[in-house]
C-alpha cells in the first residue's frame, strides 16, 4: 500500500490558521489512521524587524474579526498587538520546530498551544521567555527546550521549512497538500470548512 501524505502548511501567527485550527484537528481525528499528517511552517512574517503602525495594526484586526465571523474561533481584541509590537513569526515557528526536534508528537498540539496563546491571551509568542513557558506547560523540559531553541539546528530546520513551503509555491495560508505516487495535489489553499475538504478527502483515499 502506497502511503499518502497530508502537509498541513500554517503559521502559528496566520489568523487564517488559526480559524482552520479546529479543521484541521477533525481532519487528524478521522483521517489520522489512513493517513502520515505532516505541518510544515510556512513562515507569514519571518524576519520583520520594525514595529507595526497603527495603520497595518487595524488592518490586521480587520482579518481578525473576518476570521471570529467565519469560523467563530475565540480571539480578544482589546488591547491585541500594542504600541511597538514587531510581528514577527519566525521566533514561534522556530518554537513549534524546536517541540517537534524535542518530541515529534508534539508539533500540532504545540502549534495550536501559540496559536491559542497568541490570539486568546494576548501573550507575545515572539519572545523566547513566552514560548519556553508554553513548551513547560506542554509537558516538555523548559531547559532542553530553550537550549533547543536557541541551537543553529531549529533555527535551520525552520528556515528549511519556509522554504519548502516556497518551493512549493505556496505563499497564502492555511494551504494544504495531498502527496501520493501520482505527486502532489492541492486539497485547499484557504480556509474551508471540514465538511466540503471531507468529501475531497474521501475521493482521493478511494483512488
Amino acid at each position: 500500500m502506497i502511503e499518502r501524505t497530508l502537509w498541513y502548511v500554517a503559521d502559528p501567527m496566520c489568523s487564517w490558521c488559526w480559524g482552520f485550527s479546529p479543521v484541521i484537528e477533525a481532519i487528524r481525528r478521522e483521517y489520522g489512521a489512513r493517513l502520515k499528517m505532516e505541518l510544515l511552517l510556512g513562515g507569514l512574517r519571518p524576519g520583520t524587524k520594525d514595529a507595526m503602525p497603527s495603520t497595518q495594526r487595524e488592518e490586521i484586526l480587520h482579518h481578525w474579526r473576518a476570521v471570529h465571523r467565519m469560523t467563530g474561533q475565540p480571539f480578544r481584541f482589546e488591547g491585541a498587538m500594542p504600541a511597538g509590537f514587531i510581528y514577527d513569526t519566525e521566533p514561534a515557528s522556530r518554537g513549534v520546530v524546536a517541540a517537534s526536534i524535542i518530541n515529534s508528537d508534539a508539533i500540532f498540539p504545540f502549534s495550536k498551544a501559540v496559536q491559542s496563546a497568541f490570539y486568546v491571551e494576548q501573550r507575545d509568542v515572539t519572545t523566547a521567555v513566552v514560548l519556553t513557558r508554553l513548551a513547560s506547560d506542554a509537558g516538555l523540559d523548559a531547559r532542553q527546550f530553550s537550549q533547543v531553541f536557541e541551537s543553529d539546528t531549529a533555527k535551520s530546520q525552520t528556515l528549511g521549512h519556509f522554504q519548502k513551503a516556497r518551493q512549493w509555491g505556496v505563499h497564502g495560508f492555511p494551504a494544504v497538500i495531498m502527496q501520493d505516487a501520482t505527486g502532489y495535489s492541492v486539497l485547499t489553499a484557504g480556509y474551508r470548512p471540514f465538511e466540503e475538504l471531507r468529501l475531497k478527502l474521501d475521493e482521493w483515499l478511494k483512488g
